[in-house]
């Protein structure tokens, strides 16, 4: 062999060895933690996570389906990984396809219950994670098996829809819990026939609004007895078990329908004439799936079928995707393990994690560590306050303040069947100064009922700090609406 032939060998193999190198690094870089994330472990749990809550102490309560419904709500420590049993609602009663939402002392709400698929209960009761203790409140006009809670600007919550006694007995008439009295008001002007599990959101303007599944929208005026008057058709039809959220005054629609559809939709409430319109659509068509509001402003989207039918096992979506509205584009992450479909939860930690736990039959969680948390040192917190009151200025501590380029407040997770009744997430304006940053709270309570909100820095590569919890005040003459 001569030596030309060897070397021209060699030149070869080192070229093909080099394009080697390039592609595994390649490969790499799409799979790395920075740019897909990573999940967790599989966690076995002794019930289902179908109704899944974050408390203010950062902990979250979580109870099941069906015949759980009479048990224990459990508690999951995500610093400990601990779950430990809760007291049951006195008297005891099924909780199973309840509403919830949290009120501006940091109760959760949870209304109606399950007598048998389709029939509902009329109960309702308060639980304080800070005592671990339920308590008792009036009867509601009638039973609830799938009604929608909805904070309001004062701190009442509007309850719509729900199933009384059968497949289509929808308990057409909201009711207003009016926290300050504990009683309820029958919104008997506001009489309407809807989809149970409404997605339904307070609007910038103190109305609410009803956002989907049906293709037709509309404003519910909430003061008095209540009114509806008719809004825009969305673009798409029905997206039954589809997620909505809520990010700065816009209200997306995520997915949904049958068979699923990969389309998005956006309406900008603050507008003065709204309508709805299309942005990029997912990577994936689904439904049954779980939309999250992470504090970089994304919108990350876990689980769900990609098939025809009510919950589709066979056809499932395992990787998550994320959703950037600035740059109107999505991006496929990692792939978690097991199916989570119908039944399935989905909600935002205090550590920037995100918790998919559920599904039908489904005793088990994982987390997910979006792609933020690979990318550097976090920024600190050193102060904030503990209250803030809507239309002021207020002060965060932190020695990174240089780099902060994102305040994000983010309401408690209150999460089943594809909807999260307490998801909300407000862009804080600020100013920087060594060591602090000046935030401008949000405008007003239609902005951000009262309540506990995590609240984040994140700064000029996307990495949030760990989120501190901070209690909106509401503002003085919302009570008597």
């Amino acid at each position: 062999m001569s030596w030309s032939t060897l070397i021209t060998r060699r030149q070869v193999f080192t070229c093909c060895l080099i394009a080697g190198l390039v592609l595994a690094g390649t490969a790499r870089a799409q799979t790395a933690p920075a740019d897909v994330g990573v999940w967790s472990s599989v966690m076995t749990w002794p019930i289902s996570a179908t109704h899944t809550h974050l408390q203010p102490d950062g902990k979250v309560m979580f109870f099941g389906e069906f015949g759980e419904g009479d048990d224990p709500p459990r508690r999951w420590d995500p610093v400990t990984n601990a779950v430990t049993s809760l007291p049951r609602t006195d008297p005891v009663y099924n909780i199973f396809c309840a509403g919830h939402s949290y009120l501006a002392d940091g109760k959760l709400l949870v209304t109606g219950g399950h007598i048998e698929s389709h029939v509902g209960l009329p109960d309702a009761s308060l639980f304080d994670a800070a005592t671990s203790s339920w308590t008792r409140l009036p009867d509601m006009n009638a039973g609830r098996w799938y009604p929608t809670n909805t904070t309001l600007s004062n701190g009442d919550v509007m309850v719509l829809s729900g199933e009384v006694s059968g497949v289509g007995d929808i308990n057409e008439i909201p009711q207003r819990y009016l926290a300050s009295t504990r009683t309820w008001r029958t919104m008997t002007g506001a009489r309407l026939d809807m989809p149970y599990y409404p997605r339904t959101f307070l609007a910038p303007d103190g109305r609410l609004f009803l956002a989907g599944p049906s293709r037709i929208s509309r404003w519910m005026t909430v003061s008095g007895t209540g009114a509806w008057t008719t809004g825009p058709s969305s673009r798409f039809g029905s997206r039954s078990y589809g997620p909505a959220v809520l990010l700065d005054g816009r209200v997306y629609l995520i997915g949904g329908g049958d068979p699923p559809t990969a389309t998005v939709e956006r309406i900008d409430l603050r507008a003065s004439s709204p309508s709805w319109e299309y942005v990029a659509s997912m990577l994936t068509a689904r439904r049954q799936h779980n939309a999250t509001l992470l504090p970089d402003g994304k919108v990350l989207v876990t689980g769900g079928s990609r098939g025809s039918g009510f919950d589709n096992s066979g056809s499932p979506v395992l990787n998550a995707e994320v959703y950037d509205p600035a740059a109107n584009k999505w991006t496929r992450l990692a792939s978690n393990t097991v199916y989570r479909g119908y039944h399935a939860t989905a909600l935002l930690l205090p550590d920037g994690r995100v918790l998919s736990a559920g599904g039908r039959n489904r005793r088990t969680a994982e987390v997910y560590s979006p792609p933020y948390l690979f990318k550097g040192a976090r920024p600190a917190v050193s102060s904030a306050p503990a209250t803030v009151s809507p239309g002021t200025t207020f002060s965060i501590g932190t020695p990174d303040a240089a780099r902060i380029s994102r305040v994000s407040l983010i309401a408690l997770g209150s999460v089943t069947h594809s909807i999260d009744m307490n998801q909300r997430l407000v862009t804080l304006g600020f100013t920087r100064s060594t060591g602090s940053l000046t935030v401008s709270a949000p405008p007003d309570n239609h902005a951000a009922p009262p309540g506990y909100y995590q609240l984040f820095l994140v700064n000029d590569v996307g990495v949030p700090s760990v989120g501190r919890m901070v209690r909106i005040t509401a503002t003085a003459g919302l009570a008597q609406e």
